[in-house]
């Protein structure tokens, strides 16, 4: 870490070589000026915004997008509108993707987050109107709790552009080591006087769900006269059900059963006893096997609002005031059907049968006996709202002096105030079988009925509600200062306070045996006079007022497979066993804060000129920051804060030169920094009762500190067209880093009463070893790669040929870093904890590449259009990534590649309406999950379905 108020012996040579650079650059610029590089500079619009263009057409926006990326000096690349309240894509993510070396991930078949040049969402600082923010909705599992973006909280429609910035500047926001995104709303003086009003209607249907949703939008502004006012409100509405089918199998892991091909494991059959060595029992307590083998659907119904509203005044051409606002409510409600068996912690009374093993050590087909047949219904309801106001006041006091105030705040406020499980429970099934022969379309097949009530117990009930909520308090200066033609001082400070705060609470319970949940007072009696009666043997007897009967299609399940199972009713079980009634237990794991203020400056030398008859464009200069945190979280069940600061002080240097006036050489060099992530920073930990983890924070990582390198080669060969070749590199010389170790859970401090109630460690918390994880402070690591672009249309063709055009980009990155994780156990009996035990994982260390990263990807649209009809067609590829460490002895889990195709069809009616037909995933591409990078073993595979979007815009 950089001492407080100090710098580096390296950082002042840095300082001085970037600050010299500048000057001597700068000195003759007067003398050196041309027209083209100092006029490339002058015209760029102001950081984090868009000059005021006018496109129509995607062509057009296309060759604006351009025209934006040549005039700056740093590494920028931009999406811009097709017209007023016409983003070219229905998700902004999906736009981001068509830019070099940006990658997304989808949730529910829609883009979510954004991956820059290999470095994950978290790496990424995102700006909503030159303000820094976090918007936050919920994925698969839950809330976003790290600082990462999620892009589906926004309409796209409210956007008129997206810029990103890949290389750091003094002048720019510090916390990025990816990139710096900016998502501009509309500019009112930008456009016509008078008033203009455009508005769209579209259906969008879903191949999976067979229902159709509204997709709504409008904008309208005002600009008088005179050019002074202008007032601009727009509204975007959507609503879209869709459904993920599949199969999964919530990671693989190992552990001893009961017996296996009729050789008993244990002295004892089903409970108790000692384990009992040998070649059978041994080898299928090694290989690994589904923990939860399944198939099964999920329904999303999404809700998306969306409002902006912008006032701006221009007394004169030296004054422009504006105040932007921002509100979206994104609401979502996820349901959730399985049929499964629960292998997971009750292997112990599982009879194994005709194991077949793989020459990877997993166990891909059985029959199981005594088995604990299981069915899950789940519900989420979950809502995400966002608002920010901002203002911004540009001021020129000379014709060579000028600043802008900015200010503003935002808040994300992700709340779920429901997420239900309950759980059917057949504990000693008999004849389930599966086999994982065809590892992402196995056959699962249960043996006893699963449609009879009877069959069944209530066994959990679940409901896990939470809250997350992010603010941003800004307030920044910026002044600009012309010393000479060719030469700026641009001097800015910087205050920023954000917020974190997550809370977390449970109300999970397992019914006990011969007993019940007594829906009065809403607490577990376990009493043989309860009102439920001895019949409950551990949990409550199924009815068939209590169930409801799910079958299972479009999956992709092969034959033999079993398609219809009984799950719980949410309805009917909630009210019976008064869940919502029931008291609040905190949530440890998911219940922390964390504040930093930041407060900092920033010098930096711009010029332009001519050197030896080389044109050129700089910026240099440095950014100081100090970062106060305050971060607090359950400790031992007390409630502690840790404080601390650190500052950094992040020189940058952007040069651009002409060699020719259609190419630009770009090279780059700074220091960048990311805070570290959110969920590592608080103190305490949260308690895996199901695979016997425990991950601790700690407030004292330092920040992820780089070097970044940055030469591109762009050649505007022909107009609206651009070939570009750029190579980057990072040295990461902080990169936090996980250290397990395995322990008992005494040895921790950690209260008993925090390990999750339904979890088998709740009852046997010493009876295995545990897996202790903390972040550290690690060495490092290091990234490279190259971006290769191009664009161009093809109106050198004949005829309507010269109507086509193209984009294709390719990314290819290289990184590595060391991690330490637990790995397979390696034996079936050593002496532990208790005699002959089983375990501990071992300790695997790998250096692999940075989480989240795809070594590569590719990108590319073909287009055509004329003056009545438009199309378009585009394909992503991007390759597999590890997405972080796993669990249960398998080392790192991930994606597997994906592919996905989209195509639009526009055509205009008149200049004043358009019809349109989208169609988004065409070849319904599975998201291919995988646990443990060596082996691939399937984790999840499962599919969206098409969605098709008709619709008509039009424009007053």
């Amino acid at each position: 870490m950089i001492g407080k108020g100090s710098i580096h012996r390296g950082d002042r040579r840095w300082l001085a070589g970037a600050s010299f650079a500048a000057l001597v650059l700068a000195m003759p610029a007067g003398a050196w000026a041309q027209d083209s590089a100092p006029q490339v500079a002058q015209d760029a619009a102001p950081e984090g915004e868009v000059a005021d263009i006018v496109v129509t057409g995607f062509r057009q926006s296309l060759g604006a997008a351009i025209n934006l990326k040549r005039q700056t000096v740093g590494s920028v690349d931009a999406i811009v509108a097709e017209d007023i309240a016409k983003f070219p894509d229905q998700n902004l993510a999906e736009s981001l993707q068509r830019i070099p070396g940006i990658s997304i991930q989808r949730d529910g078949g829609e883009g979510r987050a954004i991956t820059v040049r290999g470095l994950g969402a978290q790496f990424t600082r995102v700006r909503v109107n030159g303000l820094e923010t976090v918007a936050t909705s919920t994925d698969g599992a839950s809330s976003n709790r790290d600082r990462a973006f999620d892009f589906n909280v926004f309409a796209s429609e409210l956007f008129s552009s997206l810029v990103v910035h890949k290389t750091a500047e003094a002048s720019l926001d510090e916390g990025s080591l990816g990139a710096v995104v900016d998502l501009n709303t509309g500019n009112p003086l930008a456009g016509k006087s008078g008033f203009t009003f455009v508005g769209s209607a579209t259906g969008s249907y879903n191949d999976l769900s067979k229902k159709w949703g509204p997709r709504l939008a409008g904008l309208m502004s005002w600009k008088s006269e005179d050019g002074q006012w202008g007032v601009a409100l727009s509204a975007a509405y959507s609503k879209l059900d869709t459904k993920q089918m599949g199969n999964n199998t919530v990671r693989w892991s190992q552990a001893r059963f009961d017996s296996v091909d009729g050789t008993p494991c244990f002295t004892r059959a089903n409970s108790g006893g000692a384990y009992v060595p040998g070649a059978a029992c041994d080898e299928a307590a090694l290989a690994f096997h589904p923990r939860i083998p399944r198939y099964g659907e999920i329904a999303q119904e999404r809700e998306r609002l969306g409002v902006t509203g912008s006032i701006q005044w221009a007394p004169s051409d030296a004054t422009k005031v504006s105040i932007d606002g921002l509100f979206s409510r994104f609401r979502e409600t996820r349901e959730e059907k399985w049929g499964e068996v629960l292998l997971r912690s009750n292997e112990r009374s599982i009879d194994v049968v005709n194991p077949v093993y793989d020459d990877k050590g997993n166990m891909i087909s059985a029959t199981l006996n005594d088995a604990w047949v299981r069915t899950e219904h789940y519900l989420r309801k979950s809502q995400t709202k966002f608002y920010q106001l901002g203002a911004t006041w540009d001021q020129d006091v000379s014709d060579s002096l000028r600043f802008t105030l900015l200010g503003g705040f935002s808040k994300s406020d992700a709340s779920i105030p429901v997420e239900t499980t309950l759980v059917f429970d057949d504990r000693d099934a008999q004849g389930y079988s599966y086999d994982y022969s065809n590892s992402r379309r196995p056959v699962l097949t249960f043996g006893t009925s699963v449609t009879d009530p009877a069959n069944f117990q209530l066994a959990e009930i679940r409901d896990r509600p939470s809250s997350t909520v992010n603010k941003f308090r800004t307030a920044q200066l910026r002044t600009e200062w012309d010393v000479t033609d060719g030469f700026t001082v641009k001097v800015g400070g910087v205050y920023r306070r954000f917020s974190f705060d997550t809370e977390g609470f449970t109300r999970d319970t397992v019914v006990c045996g011969n007993g019940g949940v007594d829906r009065v007072l809403g607490t577990v009696n376990c009493s043989p006079t309860s009102a439920f009666g001895p019949t409950a043997i551990y949990g409550l007897p199924v009815t068939s007022d209590l169930a409801q009967l799910f079958t299972l299609k479009g999956a992709g399940a092969p034959a033999g497979t079993t398609t219809q199972w009984l799950v719980p009713n949410l309805a009917t079980g909630t009210d019976y066993t008064n869940l919502y009634e029931r008291a609040l237990a905190v949530d440890v794991g998911n219940t922390r804060s964390v504040v930093e203020q930041v407060k900092g400056g920033y010098l930096q030398f711009d010029a332009k000129g001519e050197v030896l008859g080389l044109e050129y464009a700089l910026n240099a200069g440095v950014r100081y920051v100090r970062t106060e945190q305050s971060s607090t979280g359950l400790l031992a069940g007390v409630n502690r804060t840790i404080k601390r600061s650190y500052s950094d002080w992040l020189p940058a240097v952007n040069l651009a030169v002409f060699p020719h006036r259609d190419v630009v050489v770009r090279a780059s060099v700074a220091d960048v920094i990311t805070r570290p992530s959110l969920g590592s920073l608080t103190p305490g930990g949260s308690v895996d009762g199901f695979n016997y983890n425990i991950n601790f924070g700690n407030p004292d990582l330092q920040p992820y500190r780089a070097t970044s390198y940055d030469l591109a080669v762009e050649w505007y060969f022909a107009p609206q067209s651009l070939f570009s070749v750029a190579v980057f590199k990072k040295d990461v010389s902080s990169f936090p880093i996980s250290d397990t170790t395995t322990g008992t859970y005494a040895s921790t401090g950690l209260p008993l009463s925090i390990i999750p109630p339904g979890s088998p460690a709740a009852q046997r918390p010493e009876d295995r070893l545990w897996n202790i994880t903390r972040p550290i402070n690690g060495t490092g690591a290091s990234l490279k790669g190259i971006e290769i672009a191009l664009q161009m249309p093809f109106t050198f063709l004949p005829g309507f040929l010269s109507h086509f055009g193209g984009i294709a980009n390719a990314t290819f990155v290289k990184s590595s870093a060391t991690y330490t994780t637990p790995g397979p156990i390696q034996t079936a009996c050593v002496t532990g904890v208790t005699g002959c035990a089983f375990g501990p994982n071992v300790a695997v260390t790998r250096r692999e590449t940075l989480f989240g990263l795809s070594k590569r990807a590719f990108n590319a649209t073909l287009y055509y259009e004329d003056a009545k009809f438009s199309a378009r067609g585009s394909i992503s590829y991007r390759s597999p990534y590890i997405d972080g460490t796993s669990g249960t002895g398998n080392v790192f889990e991930g994606y597997n590649s994906t592919i996905n195709v989209d195509a639009s069809v526009r055509y205009k009616l008149t200049d004043w309406i358009e019809l349109s037909l989208e169609g988004i995933n065409l070849t319904d591409d599975y998201r291919d999950r995988y646990t443990d990078l060596d082996t691939n073993r399937n984790y999840e595979q499962l599919h969206f379905g098409r969605t098709l979007q008709v619709g008509a815009r039009f424009k007053l």
